[in-house]
């Protein structure tokens, strides 16, 4: 740890001093500043006993109050401070002598110093008898009145304070009065106040500076006596600027580490980065030639607020990871993206470290192969990423031009990748969502944010941080029928979207915006779901992870359980997929559901969307078969073969399903007929596939044109029972839609 005398001799820091001296406001400039109690990062709500008027810190109550309240054993907080004395000790008015006029504090008997002893040497006659023959006045003449602020008594001896508070004094150890006074000040009722006179020159401009910066962020309520820890921890460094120690060594400096100095720590911390730019600066000429960029200033405000470059061993590698992570952020690519691009590229240095290879000319193919070959230690999901990443940087470096001697084949193909797992679907099964969606188990979900933003989830689809983020203005659209929509920003999409709700799920976001009006009536929080914490402007989200926390302990209120009697454990974006599920199996075309999920792909939703059981079955079973002949195959899904059939066509649906239709022989059994299923006894069809059927005619009508003009005379036989087959197949088919159109027509 760098000692004081080192500290000192640090080289100066040009235009620091003018620097701090223009930024801070003379309000923070004082050696000791009261702080208001109604400060919103500094101050707090009052206590509650009443006639305090002191700043509640711990259960509603002052810290004096608190410790009163231990000392009598910590009874029921409502009962204390209603019965509790509003004064604290060393805060009660001293009373004065009881001779008339004398200001000096009572010693004994009720009585100064000076009229005890006179008492005394008078034989100690009766008091109030002999009270009524001493003039009126102090003992001993005027003198100055104590200096203690709140003191009404005069100071006695050689000591500018009265007799208790001179006898404090002295217990203390004679400081200089200013301090002592400073001291006693500080602890009034209702008067909290930061006192920076441990410091001095620029250290104690910093420390202004950082306070000033801490209340004009106005996100966290920071006691003043994690102030005082913080101004005491500077004092104690020997430093003679907060920049001749690096975060590190604040983060292991003693008077700053525990649980109990988290504070004061965050508070150093953000002393050391605010005057780092302020003597340098901020912006990409500060953060790029740095290891580690530090987003917030470069305007990016995200979860990932550091993107990491320090380990990678080479220098040129490392100037391609920044200039690719540039390119990213300028992009608009999500922090988190970046972050772990840079990991990859790191993951990748190393590997390179180890092999030997100092240039990226030596950067191979083989060396890549090789560096794939070490990924496989990895799980599935993580190795893919890495590659994915590794092969985009490389993409990148080659497409921009940012290395000549990159070898062309330094290059990663998508055979290389993993194969990913099948991804199966994640909706939640009907008996689960009967728990959650119950009245009941909602109402246990004790803060109402939270319950609203459960309902969105599922009732909306939106991924939880869109829940979160959505605005307390302008969330709800309607219609020129007066419709209501929640209007939100898909935030992976990059745009707006606009999702139908109904006139229920209107009414509580309405109510969740005037909770939030109440909270701030002067509606500076922009968010319909602000942070419970660490939020004291408003200006702050609900955060993901306290949602999902909070959410866990519901589920585990409400007992929510599986088929099987387990705990349920589940995931916020499981109500995505369970919505789409829903609503495939209602019979909503899959084009609404892609614009209700505000999907890119019908790929997408396909996944999210899977049909159950029941309704493939439902539909197979309205649907028109024809086998190879064109004549109409029924099974009855009421007789004793209909679940036995519906079996084998699941079976086949989902293992031997061909491109114009299906096949009907059992899976233990060797077709004959390869590449012959429109000869074949076992093929069946319906009228989905008509376009195949059409496009195979056609194709089979050339083949025999073909076969003919070449003399194959059996080629060309074999063709015209295929072509013969078709015919009677989409006869059937066409005329079976048909009949279908005619009798909805007659039937509506």
């Amino acid at each position: 740890m760098t000692g004081g005398k080192e500290a000192r001799e640090a080289v100066p820091y040009p235009g620091l001093l003018a620097a701090l001296m223009a930024a801070i406001r003379p309000e923070f400039r004082g050696e000791v500043i009261p702080v208001d109690p109604s400060d919103p990062v500094f101050g707090g709500p009052p206590c509650q006993v009443p006639g305090c008027g002191r700043t509640a810190r711990v259960r509603g109550i002052c810290l004096g109050h608190y410790h009163r309240w231990k000392h009598e054993g910590c009874p029921r907080v409502g009962n204390f401070t209603a019965t509790t004395d509003p004064a604290l000790r060393g805060h009660r008015p001293l009373q004065p002598c009881d001779v008339p006029g004398c200001g000096y504090g009572r010693r004994g008997e009720g009585l100064c110093t000076g009229h005890h002893t006179a008492w005394l040497l008078a034989a100690r006659p009766a008091l109030p008898a002999w009270l009524d023959t001493l003039p009126a006045g102090p003992a001993g003449g005027p003198a100055a009145p104590c200096l203690v602020s709140y003191c009404d008594l005069l100071a006695e001896g050689e000591t500018p304070f009265c007799l208790s508070h001179g006898a404090r004094w002295r217990r203390a150890g004679k400081p200089d009065p200013g301090e002592f006074t400073a001291a006693c000040d500080d602890h009034l009722p209702g008067c909290e106040r930061l006192d920076f006179r441990r410091l001095s020159g620029q250290l104690r401009l910093e420390a202004q500076y950082a306070v000033q910066r801490r209340r004009d962020e106005a996100r966290l309520r920071t006691p003043p006596r994690h102030v005082s820890q913080f101004i005491g921890a500077l004092a104690r460094s020997g430093v003679a600027s907060v920049l001749d120690w690096p975060e590190q060594e604040w983060r292991e400096f003693p008077p700053l580490t525990g649980p109990s100095a988290s504070q004061a720590r965050a508070l150093a911390l953000q002393a050391r980065r605010e005057v780092e730019n302020l003597c340098y600066g901020t912006g990409w000429d500060v953060e790029y030639p740095r290891d580690t960029w530090r987003l917030r200033n470069l305007g990016i405000t995200a979860p990932h607020a550091h993107v990491y470059f320090g380990g990678i061993p080479q220098d040129w590698l490392r100037e391609l990871a920044k200039r690719h992570a540039r390119w990213q952020l300028a992009g608009g690519l999500s922090s988190g993206e970046v972050t772990g691009g840079a990991r990859a590229v790191t993951r990748l240095g190393v590997f390179l470290d180890s092999a030997g290879i100092t240039s990226p000319a030596a950067v191979s193919r083989e060396v890549l192969e090789r560096f794939l070959a070490s990924l496989t230690v990895l799980p599935a999901a993580r190795r893919y990423k890495v590659i994915s990443r590794t092969s985009t940087f490389l993409q990148a470096v080659r497409l921009h031009g940012w290395e000549e001697t990159l070898p062309a084949g330094a290059m990663i193909f998508r055979e290389d990748y993993p194969r990913k797992p099948a991804r199966l679907p994640r909706a939640l099964a009907e008996h689960i969502m009967a728990q959650v969606e119950d009245l009941a188990n909602l109402g246990r979900c004790a803060d109402p944010a939270v319950r609203l933003v459960t309902v969105i989830l599922m009732r909306c689809g939106l991924r939880s941080g869109d829940a979160l983020k959505l605005p307390r203005e302008g969330c709800i659209a309607h219609d020129p029928d007066g419709a209501p929509y929640l209007r939100y920003y898909n935030h992976k999409m990059k745009r707006e979207a606009l999702v139908p709700v109904d006139d229920e799920l209107e009414t509580m976001i309405g109510e969740q915006q005037q909770r939030v009006l109440d909270r701030c009536p002067d509606g500076s929080c922009p968010h319909l779901f602000p942070a419970l914490k660490a939020n004291a402007n408003g200006q702050r989200s609900f955060p993901s992870g306290t949602y999902r926390n909070m959410l866990y302990r519901w589920l585990e209120d409400c007992d929510v359980r599986d088929e099987h009697s387990r705990p349920v454990h589940l995931t916020p974006h499981q109500w995505r997929h369970t919505l789409g599920t829903r609503l495939i199996n209602r019979d909503v075309p899959q084009h609404v559901v892609q614009k209700i999920l505000d999907h890119d792909s019908a790929e997408m939703t396909a996944h999210y969307a899977r049909l159950s059981d029941k309704t493939v079955r439902e539909h197979w079973e309205k649907a028109r078969k024809v086998n190879a002949e064109g004549q109409p195959v029924q099974v009855s899904p009421d007789g004793p073969l209909g679940e036995v059939a519906w079996a084998k066509q699941r079976l086949s649906r989902a293992t031997q399903a061909l491109p114009n239709g299906y096949c009907e022989l059992p899976m233990v059994k060797t077709c004959p007929h390869a590449n012959s299923c429109l000869t074949c006894p076992m093929f069946v069809t319906t009228a989905e596939f008509l376009p195949q059927h059409h496009a195979q005619r056609q194709q089979t009508l050339q083949i025999i044109t073909a076969a003919e003009a070449n003399g194959q005379a059996r080629v060309a036989e074999m063709n015209r029972q295929v072509v013969g087959n078709l015919d009677k197949i989409i006869t059937a088919l066409e005329d079976g839609g048909q009949d279908g159109k005619e009798e909805a027509a007659n039937a509506s």
